[in-house]
């Protein structure tokens, strides 16, 4: 569609041709629409390009199903992005029984199948990749489906989504798919002001009904109830438990307790909660625990205590299709992956789910709990990224999880995601999403995470080496800046402005009223005011106190019967304190004193422009008499006539004040405004104008910051580039053209090292330990550990990768900047063992996940595929080719689908 406009594209696409009606492809699915999907459907008829956001399960994906039906029509191509390789494996399945494998292709990391199809499922990141190469495959696309948008938000891959959107040709329909957010207009404004005409339907109706419930002790509670006036508010019982947990952890018993003693509330055991929900008919159910042990050992603890959810021609059901899934595994293989208890838990409806778990064994679960044979699923926070695997119930251990720092509670978006996965539309009436009792959360803060509906998409956008190198390549400078700033994180920070520009106008206008409040006609304020401060400045006051400040902590020394002088303003004179007033509600004290004339007054720190100064006690008042007239001339009498007797600080009154202190008295005291009545409230006015100015001047450089932000980040990555030579006056050198075809998380650093020869001596098994230190990465908070590399020549180029790392980090942090992550020898032993032919059972060892070797050999294979390309027509190919075949076989090789 090269040379047509969007106006000529959505013409074209308004001409409906026959059996290409959103009726049509209604009918042929074979079930009623609602109505967010027939708008959705009709808006991409109609030449527009898509956001819809809704809950899990609400059917989003009818409207990426129905743009692929409708290419298929119109002789075009649909390519469906997914975020990870299992959702893509799943929709290619989906794709194939819709129609036909001829017309269906996957390309992932893994598998490149039928990639000329006119629908073509990948990863997010393949469709960039193809962008940024201009790919051939590109010719004829008419749609792009970007299935679980909001993962744009992830902070190491969810750059990629933006860079589709913002170098996919405009003639091209977009489907954005998301998950309920609450900025969804936000976002579509964005895609609106990048693509052209982009229509936002937004259904925050579940097509299943959500109830909440709390477990604790044996207790299965809603967690919410409905009041006679039809209000709903959190259970009230349930914060007896929080009562009788704080009890048994050795607080001291309170009221309402004791219809409680004996009882303690406890965490219901897992097993307990499964057959739990058997007797309420609230199976099958995926059980979340944030750890893979947890998972793995609650499948063990099922076993142990027998609990068994299938019938006998179930269990030959399910290990019929388990064993014809694993037919090219080994025995010694099925041994060390666990087989014989992976087995057994299946057989009675029970299973775990997590990364640990190689491909086939968790395709497995997701295919014959889809079945209805798996009743219980004990699954890591990873299956809640969109793989269709409805439960009837979902059940949450616990609420909090490890970040890799520290334990955190769970976000309400993360929460809504989690039991956004119970209910089967079609089949379940009503879904179930069960917390158990928290050891540190407490009840009302659990309803609260249920019931917000607060979780904002915050782009998560950066230019990276690779990202700049391909801008080079394909446009101009001012080109790449504008697409730079076009990005949804931009867009965002633009905002922000827009509130901070808002915020710093209504600051002015406040500004100028309190300038006009602070200034007198006897004189110069601001003047007065300078005189003041030099003044407590050589009387040895603290520093950085404000006026205000000042005067308030003045009062509040103050004690019934004090004598103080008021020096300055419409409270100038002498009077007797009769009490101090500290309220909550206030910063700074009152006083409430008796005046040279009788008359009862109040003085504030926002009235006196001085401190007031001590001048005595009259001794104790009953405070009392000041009701009585008479008692008040008494008290007036006695403040006329009262001799001063407070010493000065040091506690000697005979201590004469330095000249230069009795010359700033006395020009304070000469000065023109020195006798206002209102001046306490011209220096209150000034104080606040002089904050505000500050508060102003802050907002003005937030903004300066912001402004631009992402364009000055672009000029320092382009900056290194140039530095270390890829770039040289807006193109590419050969380095620079090596680096476009490498998407690594240390692109820079791969690139580095082939210029440098870090492979060219090393053999294929080395090859393999030294690129595996560029994708491994530790779990757990401890990063990177100093491992053993397998030889000589391993760790002298181990140490070499290291130097030019540290070259690249030095660059970085003097541009603000960190994109190159250290290199992790974590896993260079087993990379290079496998390389080197030798069997799984020798290079795992008994604490390895054979989900985790399996994931970072294919993403090793996947580095290595891309060097290939670079080093093409050279001796270090034809290793490097070999040291693919050497780590490519076996379980890593071992097909994840059933074509």
């Amino acid at each position: 569609m090269e040379g047509t406009t969007p106006e000529e594209t959505g013409a074209a696409s308004s001409m409906q041709l026959p059996g290409t009606t959103s009726e049509d492809f209604e009918r042929s699915y074979g079930f009623t629409f609602d109505p967010f999907q027939r708008t959705a459907c009709n808006a991409l008829l109609d030449g527009s390009s898509v956001l819809v956001a809704a809950p899990t399960g609400a059917g989003k994906t009818v409207v990426g199903e129905f743009a692929a039906w409708l290419a298929m029509r119109r002789g075009g191509k649909t390519f469906y992005t997914t975020p990870i390789k299992a959702l893509s494996n799943q929709k290619f399945g989906d794709f194939i029984a819709i129609h036909g494998a001829e017309n269906v292709g996957l390309l992932t990391g893994d598998n490149s199948i039928n990639g000329d199809a006119p629908i073509v499922v990948m990863t997010t990141e393949v469709l960039r990749n193809m962008i940024y190469e201009d790919s051939p495959t590109l010719q004829g696309l008419r749609y792009v489906v970007l299935d679980e948008v909001h993962y744009l938000q992830d902070r190491y891959r969810g750059a990629v989504w933006e860079e589709v959107l913002i170098h996919l040709p405009v003639d091209i329909q977009v489907v954005s798919l998301s998950a309920t957010v609450s900025n969804a207009e936000e976002f579509a404004d964005w895609l609106q002001t990048l693509r052209g005409r982009t229509e936002v339907i937004i259904e925050e109706k579940r097509p299943v009904e959500l109830r909440y419930w709390y477990f604790a002790s044996d207790e299965l509670l809603p967690m919410f109830v409905r009041r006679p006036d039809g209000t709903v508010i959190p259970n009230p019982r349930g914060r007896e438990f929080d009562r009788r947990r704080r009890h048994r952890e050795g607080r001291r018993p309170q009221r309402g307790d004791q219809r409680m003693a004996g009882k303690r509330a406890r965490i219901p055991w897992r097993t307990e909660v499964v057959e739990r929900l058997l007797t309420e008919d609230m199976l099958p159910a995926i059980y979340f625990i944030f750890s893979r042990k947890g998972c793995a050992e609650a499948v063990k603890q099922c076993l142990r205590e027998g609990l068994n959810l299938t019938a006998p021609d179930e269990r030959k059901e399910i290990r019929e299709y388990a064993e014809s899934r694993v037919l090219e595994l080994t025995p010694v293989e099925l041994d060390i992956l666990g087989y014989p208890d992976f087995i057994s838990g299946l057989e009675r409806g029970i299973a775990a789910h997590h990364a640990g778990m190689i491909p086939p064994f968790k395709e497995i679960v997701e295919e014959l709990f889809s079945r209805g044979l798996i009743r219980a699923v004990f699954a890591t926070e990873t299956l809640a990224l969109g793989i269709n695997m409805p439960a009837r119930t979902v059940v949450i251990e616990n609420l909090t999880k490890f970040t890799g720092e520290k334990h955190e509670l769970i976000t309400p978006g993360q929460f809504t995601q989690l039991a956004g996965r119970a209910g089967r539309r079609g089949i379940d009436e009503v879904g179930h999403a069960v917390t158990l009792l928290q050891r540190f959360t407490p009840f009302d803060q659990i309803t609260r995470l249920a019931s917000t509906r607060t979780y904002p998409l915050r782009s998560s956008f950066q230019p990276s080496y690779n990202m700049a190198v391909n801008l080079v390549r394909n446009y101009r400078l001012e080109e790449a800046e504008h697409l730079v700033n076009s990005s949804f994180a931009q867009f965002q920070a633009n905002r922000g402005v827009v509130r901070l520009e808002a915020e710093k106008e209504r600051q002015e206008a406040y500004l100028a009223s309190y300038r006009e409040r602070a200034s007198c006609e006897l004189g110069d304020v601001h003047e007065y005011r300078e005189l003041v401060q030099r003044l407590q400045k050589l009387e040895g006051r603290p520093s950085g106190r404000t006026r205000t400040g000042d005067v308030g902590a003045a009062l509040g020394r103050l004690k019934a019967g004090d004598v103080v002088e008021v020096p300055a303003g419409k409270r100038r004179g002498r009077y007797v304190v009769l009490d101090v007033i500290q309220s909550r509600s206030e910063r700074r004290p009152r006083v409430m004193a008796i005046g040279r004339n009788g008359s009862l007054v109040r003085l504030s720190a926002a009235e006196l422009p001085l401190p007031p100064k001590r001048l005595g006690r009259l001794g104790p008042i009953d405070r009392t008499a000041i009701k009585d007239p008479q008692e008040r001339h008494v008290l007036a009498e006695a403040v006329r006539t009262f001799t001063a007797t407070e010493p000065s600080e040091n506690g000697d009154p005979a201590k004469k004040e330095p000249d230069e202190i009795k010359a700033l008295r006395r020009s304070i005291e000469s000065h023109p405004v020195h006798k206002c009545p209102e001046l306490g409230r011209h220096v209150h006015f000034l104080d606040r104008a002089i904050s505000l100015e500050r508060e102003i001047k802050r907002k003005t450089r937030e903004i300066n910051r912001t402004t631009g932000t992402l364009a000055r980040r672009f000029d320092q990555v382009l900056g290194i580039l140039e530095q270390l030579g890829y770039v040289e006056n807006w193109t590419l050198t050969q380095k620079g053209d090596n680096l476009t075809r490498v998407y690594n998380e240390a692109d820079l650093l791969v690139v580095e090292a082939l210029e440098q020869g870090l492979l060219d001596n090393l053999d294929p098994p080395e090859i393999a330990a030294v690129c595996s230190t560029l994708v491994y990465e530790t779990r757990g908070p401890e990063g990177p550990v100093q491992s053993d590399m397998p030889t000589r020549s391993c760790e002298a180029a181990w140490r070499k990768l290291m130097k030019m790392w540290r070259t690249i980090r030095a660059e970085e942090e003097g541009r603000g900047l960190d994109l190159t992550r250290e290199p992790d020898p974590g896993f260079a032993m087993r990379a290079h063992a496998w390389a080197a032919g030798r069997p799984l059972e020798t290079v795992l060892d008994e604490e390895d996940a054979p989900g985790d070797f399996v994931r970072s050999t294919k993403q090793l294979v996947d580095l290595l595929r891309q060097l290939e390309e670079v080093t093409l027509g050279s001796e270090l190919q034809k290793k490097i080719r070999k040291t693919v075949t050497g780590v490519h076989r076996g379980i890593v090789a071992y097909s994840s689908l059933e074509v």
